[in-house]
């Protein structure tokens, strides 16, 4: 048995943690493809909608720029800790004040608050990851990562949503009280690692000096290695489609004629696709390397499978084939999974700044994804702001030509090859 959690999950602690996120990040994700359609049928306009998720994806930016270096200086555990209290909190005010208002100057801070918990959490924990791992296995711990992570917030919080709402017709606001089981449950299992910290600290705790150093390190890194600043933009653009989606698709897919619950299908077809791909692109990278897998399978891929996507809206084909396409773009979103090894090798003496950078690229993909629906759909329509999605991910491509790392398996094998061909010579 522990030959077998070795290979799955590295450690028995990281196996809890892994565990843990997808039960938290399931939670979080209950309303993630209903919650704008639901505003705007109790009186909020489309573009205050796009404005709350906007927001609410700017402060998911700001935590997810801290949990790096707070979970280096602090420790995961107490960083985990920190989201999840905020997340209660945030709930409490945002089910309590927000929703039964149904206004828009009360909804938009108190879902606000709720952007600050899960990247502290989930993200922290990434962190644990970066350290626990071998160097050579870590495209996999991190693919791992992000299957639970996607298969929490997208497919059992989504999944969970289309049953209650469309075959057991929970009351939205009841089903959203709900999510604060799944977080509870989700945060004592993965809080139970072993230990006191499950990262390393690089500064004494009560070095106030070294600590602030520390944090101004998760900003200043980008200057110190501008290819972490890359990758940070790539990060960025990874996954600001897919979130954007879930602004404007559901009500998009309504208008063109598909059914009510259309894009909760759809979606939970996309993120399946992710979650199987997510392990799979992981372990591949190690092999493949991590750079490639990003640049021509995540980058490139991610263009044409979009493409294809908002081709087969604009001709109206039945649904079948749109969860196709999704699910072949959720699958290649899974590509982008070894930046999350890419980055702490791009700076091995400051992982932890180094996760920051890619953590902020996770949180902004929130906010950038849903600021071009808030910005761009109004003046090109829906067909529009997907084809500037599509145009990123070219943009995205030509960024990781300049993201060159040194990776154990290619190491390995440029020495093979180089030892072959000196005696071939």
């Amino acid at each position: 048995m522990n030959k077998v959690i070795e290979r799955l999950f590295i450690s028995p602690k990281l196996m809890l943690g892994y565990f843990g996120v997808l039960i938290f990040m399931a939670g979080e994700g209950l309303e993630q493809n209903w919650l704008s359609p639901f505003l705007q049928q109790h009186g909020l306009t489309a573009h205050q909608a796009s404005a709350i998720f906007t927001v609410y994806g700017l402060m998911v930016a700001i935590s997810s720029w801290l949990s790096g270096v707070l979970a280096e200086i602090f420790g995961v555990r107490k960083v985990m800790t920190i989201g999840l209290v905020l997340f209660f909190v945030g709930s409490f005010l945002f089910l309590v004040f927000g929703i039964p208002t149904y206004n828009f100057s009360v909804i938009l801070p108190t879902y606000a608050v709720r952007g600050l918990a899960y990247p502290l959490f989930a993200y922290g924990f990434l962190v644990s990851v970066a350290y626990e791992a071998p160097r050579e296995r870590l495209g996999g711990a991190v693919g791992m990562f992000w299957l639970v992570y996607a298969g929490g917030i997208s497919v059992l919080g989504t999944g969970y949503s289309n049953i209650m709402l469309y075959y057991f017709h929970m009351e939205n606001l009841h089903l959203l009280w709900t999510a604060l089981i799944f977080v509870a449950v989700g945060a004592v299992i993965a809080l139970s690692l072993s230990g006191k910290k499950s990262a390393q600290n690089n500064y004494p705790e009560d070095d106030e000096t070294h600590s602030l150093k520390h944090l101004l390190k998760g900003l200043t890194i980008v200057y110190e290695k501008p290819k972490v600043g890359i990758g940070g933009l790539v990060r960025m653009i990874n996954t600001s489609a897919a979130y954007g989606f879930s602004v404007f698709m559901p009500t998009f897919l309504f208008g063109m004629g598909y059914a009510e619950n259309a894009w909760l299908e759809v979606a939970v077809y996309l993120w399946m696709g992710n979650v199987v791909f997510n392990l799979i692109f992981g372990a591949a990278s190690d092999k493949l390397g991590w750079r490639n897998v990003v640049m021509w399978f995540g980058c490139i891929g991610c263009a044409l499978s979009v493409m294809a996507y908002t081709y087969c809206i604009s001709i109206h084909a039945d649904l079948f084939t749109i969860k196709i396409c999704a699910a072949v773009y959720g699958a290649l979103l899974a590509a982008f999974v070894p930046l999350s090894a890419i980055m702490p090798n791009l700076a091995p003496e400051n992982k932890g700044a180094a996760m920051s950078i890619l953590n902020f690229g996770a949180g902004m993909s929130y906010f950038f994804g849903y600021a071009i629906v808030m910005l761009f759909q109004g003046i090109i329509g829906n067909f529009g702001v997907m084809y500037i999605y599509i145009g990123l991910y070219f943009v995205a491509a030509a960024l990781m030509i300049f993201v060159k790392v040194q990776q154990y398996k290619n190491e390995t094998i440029d020495q093979e090859v180089g030892v072959a061909i000196e005696e071939t010579l």
